[in-house]
């Protein structure tokens, strides 16, 4: 058994092959049927002419409506009018089973479409984009573990916050609160002074009701932390794994980031060091852009287009307003006002793709601005004895995943980065 990627690289022309899928287009002419079979890698066309295969099989082959699943078996043979420069000439189809009438036509509404997601991932384009969040995700394993980082894994339940109370997903757990991760920021600063470089992909929840582009209410997180380490440290792993990321996108599917509408020679292009600014500086520069925003509010999609506008590349803006920043992030010594905190920002309306911080040290430093910020201590008890026992100079990110396919795919919305989206609105299929 071959696949439709193998044949369309040259690596089985003139051989017999056996090919299984399912039928993604068909059409009749005379005495053949042209069937362009799709599996997981990909389309080719198979010819079936009636007199190369038993009358019964042409019969099937005739009846066989889109998505019905096939085996094809039958010679490569090179045609530059077929899809991908390949096709199949059959010897034999055996239709494994018979597909009815597919509901997904042509030009039908984005909402028509994601209530049927189960089917519409079957789509060429989406397929093309699970295949580069497949490489994505593989080429984050590959950077951390190739800079000495150990993978570890956090719980899911956890009994506060991270990112502040209006975003938890609260649950019951047997007769008590809790919530569902929104980060694994505090288990991260507890287990980096145990194993010192540690980074973890997984799933993370939000309860934002932002009903945006680049949102969602489940999404995937790769967050590093390190012992030993600054907030410059860090940026160069920002810049390092999204660049790593984007080679290998570049370097293995080259064709699927075609089809999404970039070019690989874009992607290639994507390497450290990237612009870099402060949030003081960024302000100024969008003034001079005719935007205006206060001191201390944070950038939004508006400011953050602006700043990336023309960018082949994301950019990186530092030391934000202590006052919008959460209580674990470390102050600037030079300017209490700020902290050492910083974001990368993609281009084409994607935003922040990354955030992080060198974390705060100090054991009453973190309880006061617990306090202001609403929080009652106690409940990070655990957590505060990170800095009771051997604290140190640390720092870490997030980068979130589906913001990274995003930019890298130039998908008008977030949603379509993952399977099956959760956003405020929905929550099936």
């Amino acid at each position: 058994m071959v696949s439709v990627e193998e044949i369309r690289k040259g690596k089985h022309a003139g051989k017999a092959v056996e090919l299984r899928g399912w039928i993604y287009r068909t059409r009749a002419v005379g005495g053949k049927a042209f069937v362009v079979v799709r599996d997981a890698t990909g389309i080719i066309q198979v010819t079936i002419s009636r007199d190369a295969v038993p009358a019964k099989t042409f019969e099937a082959v005739e009846k066989a409506l889109i998505e019905s699943a096939v085996v094809v078996r039958g010679k490569v043979i090179a045609d530059k009018r077929a899809p991908g420069g390949y096709e199949i000439r059959a010897e034999d189809v055996q239709v494994v089973h018979f597909a009815e009438k597919f509901p997904i036509q042509e030009d039908q509404s984005e909402e028509f479409l994601l209530d049927v997601r189960h089917l519409w991932i079957r789509s060429q384009r989406m397929t093309a984009i699970f295949r580069i969040r497949h490489t994505a995700f593989g080429a984050v394993h590959e950077y951390f573990r190739g800079q000495g980082f150990w993978e570890t894994s956090p719980p899911m339940f956890t009994p506060a916050g991270s990112e502040g109370g209006a975003t938890l997903f609260e649950v019951e757990y047997f007769g008590r609160k809790a919530y569902l991760a929104q980060s694994w920021q505090l288990y991260a600063e507890a287990l980096v002074l145990a194993m010192e470089k540690i980074y973890y992909i997984g799933p993370s929840f939000r309860a934002e009701k932002s009903r945006t582009t680049r949102h969602l209410t489940e999404y995937w997180h790769a967050e590093m932390e390190q012992a030993w380490a600054g907030m410059d440290e860090v940026i160069h792993h920002a810049e390092g794994v999204i660049s790593h990321v984007c080679q290998r996108v570049a370097e293995e599917r080259p064709d699927d980031v075609v089809a999404l509408g970039r070019t690989p020679e874009f992607l290639k292009a994507v390497k450290p060091p990237f612009e870099r600014l402060t949030y003081d500086e960024a302000l100024k520069l969008l003034k001079a852009k005719g935007i205006v925003l206060e001191w201390g509010k944070d950038l939004r999609t508006l400011e953050e287009r602006a700043l990336t506008e023309g960018k082949t590349k994301p950019i990186v803006v530092t030391h934000y307003p202590r006052i919008t920043q959460a209580f674990y992030k470390a102050r600037d010594p030079k300017h209490p006002d700020l902290v050492l905190g910083f974001d990368v920002i993609g281009g084409d309306g994607v935003g922040e793709i990354v955030g992080g911080s060198e974390r705060e040290t100090d054991l009453e430093t973190i309880k006061k601005a617990l306090v202001e910020q609403g929080e009652d201590p106690k409940a990070y008890d655990w957590y505060l004895d990170s800095r009771r026992y051997g604290s140190v100079q640390h720092a870490g990110f997030g980068m979130g995943m589906e913001r990274l396919i995003q930019w890298i795919c130039k998908l008008e919305h977030i949603r379509d980065a993952v399977p099956f989206p959760r956003t405020p609105a929905r929550f099936s299929p």
